[in-house]
């Protein structure tokens, strides 16, 4: 077995199944739109069944429904039939996905899903077959062949049951008018969730934490002020509280080359004035656009009245995942 003929089996299983999936274009129908419908409908949770590769399939599309705005869960029709079954109620919608439509185990509980009156939507590789007939729906997600050689490893038909499973989430998913911050309160321990959901108010410095100093202090004042709070500047505030600039390592490095004391000169003389200043409430990740576009390594929070509340480091939003 060279590693030309490993390449080429590997090429074999992505074009076949790439032409399992693309065949399903053409079912996008009224089938589908009908099951679009009754979970659209649906007041309670579209429950998920399948058993083998087609329930991982399954739980995976369950898991894509339920962070998409359809609340859904997977359960194993084996365990359905010794009590699980007891997690459907009438205000469900059961989503049974089976390639041959005649798994036992499904077959076994179909009598007692129609007694409790729930919709049923099939994903089968036979029209014709049971549970396709059974169904309220049925879409079909059949294959020409499996990109197995020997046709029996469930490969190109779980394939095409999953992508049709992320149509249906994907279709509801804009219907209902789901937003990426509806994802992201799903998601709040993932990347997109702290970038969407974090707020400065959540990991800002405040009260004696923030460094702040007098405009007449003198730069040693304002220097032991940034070393004690070690946040690299210090806010410069007049009697009332209020932002009237800002002190950093980078305006100690610029003044250099001008003539001050370090014991006499006023931190007001080589301070920036008109600093960036954010408000309470800022989304963590518009904070981090600020600093970059204004490449700067951190923001003063001010009130309504400019006075100070708070004040942030790039090495907050680093700790916070924001970065």
């Amino acid at each position: 077995m060279t590693d030309t003929t490993l390449r080429a089996l590997g090429r074999a299983v992505i074009e076949t199944e790439t032409a399992a999936v693309a065949a399903l274009a053409d079912r996008i129908g009224e089938d589908f739109s009908r099951a679009c419908r009754l979970m659209l409908e649906c007041d309670g949770r579209v429950v998920v069944l399948g058993m083998g590769k087609s329930g991982h399939i399954g739980s995976k599309i369950a898991a894509t429904l339920a962070s998409t705005g359809t609340p859904a869960f997977f359960v194993h029709p084996g365990e359905a039939s010794h009590g699980d079954l007891g997690m459907i109620t009438p205000r469900d919608l059961v989503l049974a996905l089976s390639n041959s439509g005649e798994t036992e185990e499904l077959l076994t509980i179909l009598p007692l899903i129609k007694r409790l009156g729930v919709p049923l939507i099939a994903l089968t590789g036979r029209p014709g077959s049971t549970l396709a007939r059974a169904a309220t729906v049925n879409i079909d997600v059949s294959v020409e062949k499996e990109a197995c050689p020997l046709g029996l490893a469930p490969t190109a038909s779980t394939t095409a049951a999953l992508a049709m499973g992320d149509a249906l989430a994907i279709a509801l998913l804009e219907t209902r008018g789901f937003t990426a911050e509806d994802f992201a309160l799903a998601h709040p321990g993932g990347t997109l969730g702290r970038r969407l959901l974090l707020r400065i108010d959540d990991i800002m410095h405040t009260g004696d934490d923030v460094p702040r100093v007098s405009g007449d202090a003198p730069l040693t004042e304002a220097l032991s002020e940034m070393t004690r709070k070690g946040l690299g500047m210090t806010a410069v505030v007049d009697a009332t509280e209020r932002v009237i600039g800002i002190f950093t390592d980078g305006d100690l490095r610029r003044a250099i080359d001008r003539e001050f004391s370090l014991h006499r000169t006023p931190v007001a003389d080589l301070m920036t004035r008109n600093c960036k200043t954010v408000r309470r409430g800022l989304l963590a990740a518009e904070a981090l656009a600020i600093m970059e576009a204004s490449k700067i390594n951190g923001l003063l929070v001010v009130d309504e009245e400019d006075r100070l509340v708070g004040a942030l480091g790039m090495h907050d939003l680093l700790r916070a995942g924001v970065v």
